[in-house]
């Protein structure tokens, strides 16, 4: 690209690798120069907290901010009850209001560790689509709205084309998202001046379709950004482990577990995940990130604490870091390793090594648990597990015991 921006954020977004495409790099360049320009990106409320594949977005709010921008965090307690079909395979479950008011409440705790909200002028918002979405009146919307989408083109959007090339259905229900989001960008635009929406590469057409309907409607001038849908060096989706999501919220993941994913990055990742997960100068971590042999494992050992620092402080940091070295390099136990704790009414007679595993976490079903002992990966208290019949009662459980799965993944089993 030899655009060269005269703006501190789309200087920072093609510097750290974080844009893929820009609908107009000049306009949007210019506009930023005045400052305290109003970006933002929507956040579906479909679970109590967002995983490590949302943090891309939030660190693009959190440099909009650093760089003298006005982000809003856009929740979708409208668009939730709807669903984005983009680049799904089926059609989400709904949620009832209830369960969406609690899963913001949820999400709205991480933005708070990455941006400051206020009234000032690069404060952040957090706005619910729901202001304007609930009371919407249907006809009044497909006459002054609806009349402005072509379906040739919505169907020629490569995430609903997507889904029809495989024959799979897709609701009208899913179908009206595009046109919903479309009409968040202009009510944005209208009600709080936002003049750029950010997502991923996914959510382009919808972009694009909410700033052709801001031109149209109210005649505004809007830019929209997306970022790379990332994938780890492996071809896996970021976000993703053995043990399921990484989660952002500290009681779904607890920060020692967050703090060890990130410690667990592949070699060939650990520069681009500086630039984009960390604050620290671009030349620190192509330095960092071109380390090789053990040199690497202090520098993903530094991409650790410096994302866990940003999420759940310091502190939270340096404890997870501290365990770390006690379980791997002397072999304990370490304070903060995720902890199983049975009732005496779960253990009874006695249970499983398999069950354990399973619980604890470190495999997600039984077959799971006994392909990992079968494979030598399963460990009690750093030995060797060999038999997947093994049972444990209250008396081998009289301390607590470490399980293991591979060298990196453990856990603690206690009685309550």
């Amino acid at each position: 690209m030899t655009y060269h921006p005269k703006s501190e954020f789309i200087h920072t977004m093609m510097q750290r690798g974080f844009l893929a495409d820009c609908t107009d790099y000049q306009g949007l360049d210019e506009a930023l120069l005045k400052g305290g320009q109003p970006g933002y990106i929507g956040f579906d409320a479909t679970a109590k907290s967002l995983h490590v594949g949302s943090l891309i977005q939030i660190m693009m709010l959190r440099w909009l901010q650093k760089t003298g921008g006005k982000p809003i965090t856009l929740m979708g307690g409208g668009t939730t009850k709807v669903g984005d079909p983009s680049f799904r395979a089926d059609e989400r479950p709904l949620l009832g209001p209830e369960q969406i008011e609690d899963n913001i409440a949820g999400i709205r705790k991480v933005f708070s560790a990455y941006l400051t909200y206020g009234d000032g002028p690069s404060d952040a918002l957090m706005i619910d689509n729901a202001e304007w979405l609930d009371g919407l009146n249907y006809l009044d919307f497909l006459r002054d709205i609806g009349r402005h989408f072509s379906i040739n083109r919505m169907l020629s959007f490569e995430s609903v084309k997507s889904r029809l090339d495989r024959e799979q259905s897709l609701s009208f229900l899913e179908f009206n998202y595009m046109i919903l989001q479309a009409y968040d960008f202009m009510e944005l635009h209208r009600r709080y001046g936002c003049i750029l929406q950010m997502g991923g590469s996914d959510q382009w057409g919808n972009i694009v379709n909410g700033i052709d309907l801001t031109r149209r409607v109210i005649e505004g001038e809007v830019y929209g950004l997306t970022s790379p849908l990332l994938t780890t060096s492996d071809g896996k989706k970021m976000g993703k482990s053995q043990s399921g999501a990484i989660w952002l919220n500290g009681d779904m993941l607890s920060p020692y577990e967050f703090w060890q994913f990130w410690r667990n990055t592949t070699d060939a990742d650990v520069g681009r995940f500086l630039k984009l997960y960390t604050e620290l100068p671009v030349e620190e971590c192509d330095r960092l990130g071109a380390l090789a042999g053990s040199e690497i494992n202090e520098a993903k050992v530094r991409l650790a604490n410096e994302v866990t620092a940003l999420l759940h402080g310091a502190d939270a940091a340096a404890t997870a870091e501290a365990t770390a070295r006690e379980v791997f390099e002397r072999g304990g136990v370490g304070d903060d390793l995720p902890t199983l704790t049975l009732t005496a009414a779960e253990l009874g007679d006695g249970i499983s090594i398999v069950q354990l595993i399973v619980k604890s976490g470190l495999a997600g079903s039984g077959k799971e648990a006994k392909r990992l002992i079968a494979e030598n990966g399963a460990r009690l208290d750093d030995q060797p597990i060999t038999n997947a019949g093994l049972m444990l009662d209250a008396a081998a459980l009289a301390s607590p015991i470490k399980l293991s799965a591979g060298k990196k993944r453990h856990a603690l089993v206690q009685i309550g």
